[in-house]
């Protein structure tokens, strides 16, 4: 083995050799630094204006303490400042903890507390909230950053982040980022009591980025309307970075108001879409669809839930020229894990596809063996993707990444070649009268009936059963679909077992910001149907 370098020689080299999420950003603008980078209402912003933004809001968090390994929560809808903080953050090494929007005081503490942050950077209306969880969390001092998306003044104790990006110095700090260092702790909402908080890398975001840009054929060329919340990173990492990444277009929306989304894609020429199934039924659904300019677009993503095959149908009937891909994962593989390409949608409808470039996938028992083609097993990867583990969490860590793959908690399928079908959350399963029920089937063959817009099935509590299946069914606008059509419909195409012992008519379906359906909030709500 060669000699050791000095400790000089390798910092210089590991400078050299750096490639982490804020020097991509630099790196576009210097490719391109006139191209139109993000527009956020009436403001449009260049390449090189993002990246002088970033810079001074770096150096604006670092005068006021912020240092590498130190936590920033940001807790915001869409904007400007959002991506600006989430690059800004990164060149300076601080790690930043997008929080969802949704959550109450008490919660957001929780993660505050958690997490350790030095202090929040939070939308205007969302204000009063943070100032709670801060002091419920018991943080004094520290940044306290106003996003001004209503122009309200700066309460007492908060500053203006408008400031930070439009003056300061233009250069970045300079701060050695290491491959692994954390710059991303993303908190899971799925089924535990308390949330995790999933540590995210450069090397886990970027290896990430470049499976999006091959099996999802992303290019410069691209102008991608991003609306689903950017504290996701689904939308902040499947797309929006990808973007930076790339020297593509963003134009950003602070939600997925189908008529705000629909007239945005016509006026500025959007060619990409992701939107979760909920949403783009929606579009369908709107008035304004086949009155709106749509011929821009070119490419549809979609995840959180495969596309229930009838609305996959219609979608390549009125979109004909939109190609779709499935996107599966979870925050913990940054979040990609299995992509369902263009040309396998119809024939291989509800998979969810193959294993990305980066990624190796396989199901395994409980005892992490591997099971056998067509049998059911846990979802499991290996992937530079994954993330670092679980902030301050080892016993939650090692369970998660026993046996060397990290286990993803849902339960699948997998053909001889390879195509993934998820059938459930392991611990939504529904178990009724000593049989496994899919709820993904059964919503499948709900669909199939003319007149249903959306369903959503999960298991209740019933004295019988052990559960009980349950499906809850929003009618399309105009439908006259009662629960005896639902019934007699699923008689004909459902094993017994696997039929609805309860169906519910409903308006809507609750949904969380990314557009996730809440069956937790189902199986509470209509939890004494069997007692009834």
């Amino acid at each position: 083995m060669p000699e050791p370098f000095t400790a000089d020689t390798t910092a210089a080299i590991n400078r050299a050799r750096q490639h982490a999420i804020g020097d991509l950003l630099h790196r576009s603008a210097r490719r391109d630094p006139d191209k139109l980078a993000v527009v956020d209402g009436t403001l449009r912003v260049t390449y090189v204006e993002f990246d002088v933004a970033v810079n001074r809001v770096a150096r604006a968090l670092a005068d006021r303490g912020l240092a590498k390994g130190d936590r920033l929560a940001l807790l915001s809808h869409n904007c400007w400042q959002y991506a600006v903080l989430a690059f800004a953050t990164a060149k300076l090494g601080v790690v930043l903890v997008p929080v969802n929007f949704m959550l109450g005081a008490d919660e957001i503490a929780y993660i505050l507390r958690h997490s350790g942050a030095s202090g929040i950077v939070a939308e205007d209306a969302l204000a009063p909230t943070a100032e709670q969880a801060l002091d419920g969390a018991g943080v004094r001092g520290g940044v306290r950053g106003w996003i001004p998306l209503s122009g309200a003044a700066p309460g007492e104790g908060w500053e203006d982040v408008d400031g930070w990006w439009q003056h300061g110095p233009d250069t970045a700090p300079d701060v050695l980022i290491a491959d692994d260092d954390p710059l991303r702790l993303m908190y899971t909402s799925g089924t535990e009591s308390r949330p995790k908080g999933v540590m995210l890398s450069s090397r886990s975001l970027i290896s990430q980025y470049v499976s999006c840009v091959i099996d999802g054929e992303m290019a410069p060329d691209d102008v991608e309307l991003h609306s689903l919340p950017m504290y996701h990173c689904a939308q902040l990492d499947c797309f929006f970075s990808v973007d930076v990444y790339l020297g593509a277009t963003s134009i950003i929306l602070p939600g997925p108001d189908p008529e705000k989304l629909l007239a945005t894609i016509e006026r500025e020429r959007v060619s990409k879409l992701f939107c979760p199934p909920t949403v783009w039924i929606s579009l369908l659904r709107h008035p304004a669809f086949d009155t709106t300019d749509l011929s821009s677009l070119r490419k549809g993503y979609y995840g959180a839930s495969p596309i229930p095959v009838e609305v996959l149908r219609e979608l390549s009937e009125r979109l004909p020229d939109v190609r779709l891909w499935n996107f599966y994962g979870q925050t913990e593989m940054a979040p990609l894990a299995t992509i369902l390409r263009p040309h396998e949608q119809m024939p291989r409808a509800g998979s969810a596809g193959r294993a990305s470039i980066n990624v190796e996938t396989r199901l395994v028992d409980d005892d992490g063996n591997p099971v056998a083609p067509g049998e059911i097993g846990e979802i499991v990867h290996r992937s530079p993707h994954a993330a670092l583990g679980y902030y301050n969490d080892e016993e939650k860590t090692a369970e998660a990444f026993r046996h060397g793959w990290f286990h993803s908690g849902d339960l699948g399928i997998m053909t001889e070649d390879g195509y993934l079908s998820v059938v459930d959350r392991k611990k939504d399963m529904i178990k009724t009268g000593g049989e496994n029920v899919a709820s993904r089937e059964v919503e499948e063959a709900v669909y199939e009936l003319d007149g249903v817009a959306e369903v959503a099935v999960f298991g209740i509590s019933h004295p019988h059963w052990i559960e009980a299946v349950t499906a809850v069914v929003v009618p399309k606008d105009g439908a006259s679909i009662t629960e005896d059509d639902v019934h007699k419909h699923v008689a004909g195409t459902l094993a017994g077992y696997k039929r609805p012992k309860y169906v519910v008519l409903a308006g809507e379906l609750p949904k969380n910001p990314s557009g996730k359906i809440l069956k937790r909030e189902l199986r509470e709500r209509h939890a004494d149907l069997a007692h009834g």
